[in-house]
């Protein structure tokens, strides 16, 4: 996927204009925020959960080497072929290739936000491959012009029932519908041949399981067998060499907060553990299984002070609850990932030098670190890249200079509270309290009216409680 984030602010300027779009973004707070709050309530300890859950993640990103060599081992003991990619393109190439030695034409796709990093839908019709999208959104999405998913579990939140209705009429060359059920069906007899005829499947991979050589997949419509049971030559399994865990116990206590945080479940409608390919005495499953492991930007955080942020089990919480992420949505973000995640990963993936708005699009609240499930101090992170901003000198010179002498001043208390005093009196006097001045140091007793006297000298303290 191409790399768009120099565009954030005139982006923004669009969907902040897009009134259907607002509309559609309240979704996020009336489905997705109501049902983490309920859902977490169910948990006996919840900040105990969380707590197993980082020592969990963070023993296998700690020592990711170690895991990601004991996974290889199992994947492969269970008849499974294991290959790394460095990059993105990288992969994408290695998915073509599997594709050819198989002779592959038509692959089934689940949701995978690491296929959109290899934008591995355009390699493979490049290849004369046609890839074929199970996820009902994301079919939705590849139908209009292989449109980017705006969230990384809802990935059509951002259009409405008429906006699909209209798309299905106009591509299915059907009656138009606008009952949902009907219009499910008719997604259902669409791509029913597709599934049925598909010599090849790729999935994402939520975990990979050290211990057993296993990948856990987690959906809620199912569409992950249609990839892993249907296609009776190849899966193939793409994800990120971050989402290794050393054993089952460590997948089912994060498994405990995923679905949870994600949309609200306890649980999620499907969760498959796979194993190798199929095996005698198996009655479904594919003859070959590949893993392609993507490092793309990965490897270089370990060890740094962005490392934390490889511990994400993309539950997508950080963008349900972000006040900037709810008026304007994932494709002002210019990326595979939106919201306070993406403002972190891909500054780091992608450089930094390639997203200089994406640091500066929060306001630092803190709820992104709140919700989260695993803890991620997403906003210390993104002030981090700002303050890499401004030692790189990437950011404009007067803002540079504007940072400095704030620096300077704060320092300095004595010198902080003049100056405070100072800039509240002149905000008051540039909102039209012109008599305000004349409490400036160095200004008593003047006014813009002369012939009104000066007010007694007050402190904002007790000019506030007055106005209250």
């Amino acid at each position: 996927m191409q790399i768009q984030s120099m565009h954030f602010k005139a982006r923004v300027g669009e969907k902040l204009a897009d009134k259907r779009l607002q509309q559609n973004l309240k979704k996020l707070s009336t489905k997705f925020v109501t049902g983490r709050a309920s859902a977490i309530t169910e948990l006996d300890d919840f900040e105990g959960t969380r707590d197993a859950a980082i020592e969990r993640r963070m023993r296998a990103i700690e020592n990711l080497d170690v895991w990601l060599e004991t996974f290889e081992t199992e994947a492969m003991r269970r008849g499974a072929t294991v290959l790394f990619a460095e990059s993105a393109e990288e992969a994408s190439r290695l998915v073509v290739e599997i594709a050819k030695k198989h002779g592959v034409k038509k692959a089934t796709k689940s949701k995978s936000m690491v296929s959109e990093e290899m934008a591995l839908n355009h390699a493979l019709e490049a290849a004369g491959v046609q890839p074929i999208e199970t996820d009902l959104g994301e079919y939705i999405l590849q139908i209009n012009n292989n449109e980017a998913p705006s969230h990384i579990i809802a990935p059509v939140v951002h259009k409405d029932k008429e906006e699909i209705s209209d798309l299905f009429a106009r591509v299915h060359k059907r009656p138009r519908l606008t009952d949902i059920p009907e219009m499910t069906r008719e997604a259902r007899e669409m791509l029913r041949p597709q599934f049925l005829s598909a010599d090849m499947g790729i999935t994402g991979g939520n975990f990979l399981i050290a211990e057993t050589g296993s990948v856990a997949i987690v959906t809620n419509e199912g569409n992950e067998g249609m990839c892993t049971i249907l296609p009776p030559k190849v899966h193939v399994v793409v994800t990120g060499i971050e989402k290794v865990l050393p054993t089952l116990e460590d997948f089912a206590t994060v498994m405990r907060l995923l679905p949870r945080s994600a949309t609200g479940q306890s649980i999620s409608n499907y969760v498959s553990l796979l194993t190798g390919p199929k095996r005698e005495g198996d009655v479904d499953g594919p003859q070959h299984m590949y893993y392609v492991l993507v490092d793309g930007g990965r490897t270089g955080l370990v060890g740094t002070e962005f490392q934390e942020m490889l511990r994400c089990i993309r539950c997508g919480a950080c963008m349900n609850h972000c006040p900037v992420y709810q008026k304007i949505g994932g494709h002002s973000y210019g990326w595979v990932y939106p919201g306070p995640m993406g403002s972190v990963l891909t500054p780091s993936y992608a450089g930094i030098e390639n997203a200089l708005d994406l640091p500066q699009a929060s306001t630092l609240c803190g709820e992104c670190h709140v919700v989260c499930p695993v803890k991620i101090p997403l906003p210390d992170l993104l002030r981090k890249l700002r303050e890499k901003q401004v030692d790189e000198h990437l950011r404009p010179g007067s803002e540079r200079l504007g940072l400095m002498i704030w620096a300077f001043v704060a320092k300095r208390p004595a010198l902080y509270r003049l100056a405070t005093r100072i800039g509240v009196r002149l905000m008051r006097f540039m909102a039209g309290d012109k008599k305000t001045i004349s409490k400036l140091p160095g200004a008593s007793g003047w006014t813009d009216y002369r012939e009104m006297p000066a007010p007694s000298g007050k402190t904002f303290r007790e000019l506030y409680k007055e106005r209250r």
